[in-house]
C-alpha cells in the first residue's frame, strides 16, 4: 500500500508494488490476477482489525456493561483511525474516479464492517446493555456518533485527528450511544 500512498492510486504499477514487496511482477500476477484484485485484497487488510474487534467480541458473550461500553470504545478508535488513515484517504479518493475500486470499498469496507456491527449491536440489545432496539439503524447512529464530517474534512485536506483526539472522540461518542451518564466528560478518553 506504500507505493499506492506514494505514487496514488492510478500511477501505481504492478512493477512499483512488486519492487516494494521484493516480489516479482509474476508472482503478485499469479497470485492475484492483476492489479484490481490485488487492490481488493489490500482493501480488505486495511479494515481486518476495526472488524475484528466486534468478530471477536462477537464471539464470545457480553460480560456486562462495561465489556460493551470497552468494546465500542475499542472499535470506535479503531474505525476512526482507519478512516482518517493516508491507505484509506488515498482509497477514497481515487475510488471517486473508479468505480470497480468503489465497489471494492463497499462491499470489503463498509458493507462489511456493518454486517459486522449489525451482529453484534444485536447481541448488545439482546443481552441488554444497549436501548437501541434496531441494530442496522442503531450502526449508523454510532458511526455518525464517531465519525462526524471527519472522514470527509481529511478527504478534502485538513489533516488526521490526533490519537488523542480519535480516544477522546470515541469516549464519547459512545457514552452518548449506550446512555451513559459520565461523572466528568472525558476524564476516561486521556
Amino acid at each position: 500500500m506504500r507505493v499506492v500512498v506514494r505514487q496514488g492510486y492510478s500511477a501505481a504499477t504492478m512493477h512499483q508494488i512488486a519492487q516494494e514487496a521484493r516480489a516479482s511482477k509474476e508472482t503478485l500476477y499469479a497470485w492475484f490476477g492483476d492489479r484490481e484484485s490485488l487492490m481488493a485484497v489490500l482493501i480488505r487488510a486495511n479494515a481486518d482489525e476495526s472488524v475484528m474487534v466486534l468478530a471477536d467480541a462477537t464471539s464470545r458473550p457480553i460480560r456486562d456493561a462495561a465489556d460493551a461500553c470497552e468494546t465500542l470504545e475499542s472499535y470506535a478508535r479503531s474505525l476512526l483511525a482507519l478512516l482518517t488513515g493516508e491507505v484509506s484517504i488515498t482509497l477514497n479518493r481515487a475510488a471517486m474516479s473508479s468505480p470497480a475500486l468503489a465497489a471494492h470499498l463497499l462491499a470489503s469496507g463498509w458493507n462489511r464492517a456493518g454486517s459486522a456491527a449489525v451482529e453484534y449491536l444485536t447481541a448488545l440489545y439482546e443481552a441488554g446493555h444497549s436501548p437501541h432496539a434496531d441494530a442496522a439503524q442503531a450502526f449508523s447512529l454510532f458511526y455518525g456518533l464517531v465519525v462526524q464530517d471527519t472522514h470527509i474534512r481529511v478527504l478534502l485536506g485538513e489533516p488526521a485527528p490526533s490519537a488523542q483526539d480519535i480516544r477522546q472522540r470515541a469516549w464519547c461518542a459512545t457514552r452518548v450511544f449506550l446512555g451513559v451518564e459520565a461523572d466528568s466528560a472525558g476524564s476516561e478518553a486521556g
